[in-house]
């Protein structure tokens, strides 16, 4: 086989073009195609180094998907909040990173419909869509709400979590696409269901804060994937630093073998190599 790239890895990127999925390998500061390398034997080798996304120190563990311990401990992007944006303590005056937390967190979010393993309700950065529907291997997707800053979009999914779930099924999301929904009926169901408390919350915020989205049609999916595992089996780098076979697709950030499945972001800052 041949070595087409080495260093560290990061989530692959994903780019959608009339529809369907084109994804790439992140190796350092190279990117390699991987659609080209669907229906062919691809080797990923672990080479036994993990080095911190941000500062660069070696690590024997990856914490919150790329940073050493002290890292993990100090950083904005690892605190409580970003997991749960609804806990924000900014105006608090004791963000980790004030100035990050502006850049990032002070920001539009949109809070969406998405259908992977099923319909989940979640939030991004707008800037970040469609590339974090790609990155959950949504077939469907809808933006329902604008805000003004994350931790509103955290207010206004934990109202919608009363309704739809907001997790993804990852191992339904590998055994094929769920079957199609009218997400914009589900969008105004919800409305209807949480009206009372998107009221409350554009009273809070102020209607320019928590602006609805009823007239944005849904857009529609598809990914680079061959067949499906009848049985999901997933590599384990850790344990085994050889993760080979033939690379039936891509879907969300997985890798798709005839032998086994494996979730490529849950590896960032891992030394690798790629051959086919």
């Amino acid at each position: 086989m041949i070595e087409i790239g080495r260093g560290s890895v990061n989530k692959m990127s994903a780019r959608l073009d009339a529809a369907q999925v084109h994804y790439a390998f992140r190796l350092g500061d190279a990117q390699i195609p991987v659609n080209p390398l669907i229906g062919k034997t691809v080797r990923l080798e672990y080479l036994g180094a993990i080095h911190c996304s941000h500062c660069g120190r070696r690590t024997k563990t990856s914490f919150s998907q790329g940073y050493c311990y002290p890292c993990m401990q100090k950083l904005a992007q690892c605190d409580v909040c970003i997991v749960s944006p609804e806990r924000c303590h900014h105006d608090q005056g004791t963000c980790r990173d004030p100035s990050w937390g502006q850049q990032f967190c002070m920001t539009e979010h949109v809070v969406y419909l998405a259908n992977s393993s099923g319909v989940k309700v979640g939030i991004t950065r707008a800037t970040q869509l469609p590339t974090r529907w790609l990155d959950q291997g949504a077939s469907q997707a809808l933006p329902i709400v604008r805000v003004a800053t994350r931790q509103q979009s955290g207010f206004v999914e934990d109202l919608f979590r009363t309704q739809v779930a907001d997790r993804t099924n990852w191992r339904a999301l590998l055994k094929g696409d769920a079957p199609a929904v009218d997400l914009a009926a589900i969008r105004q169901q919800l409305f209807e269901s949480c009206a009372e408390g998107l009221r409350m919350l554009q009273q809070r915020f102020g209607l320019q804060a928590i602006q609805v989205l009823d007239d944005v049609e849904p857009i529609e999916i598809r990914y680079p994937v061959e067949a499906y595992p009848t049985k999901v089996v997933s590599f384990n780098l850790d344990k085994d630093p050889i993760a080979e076979g033939t690379l039936l697709g891509v879907k969300g950030q997985y890798l798709i073998f005839d032998t086994g499945v494996i979730n490529i972001r849950k590896y960032t800052a891992y030394q690798l190599a790629v051959h086919h």
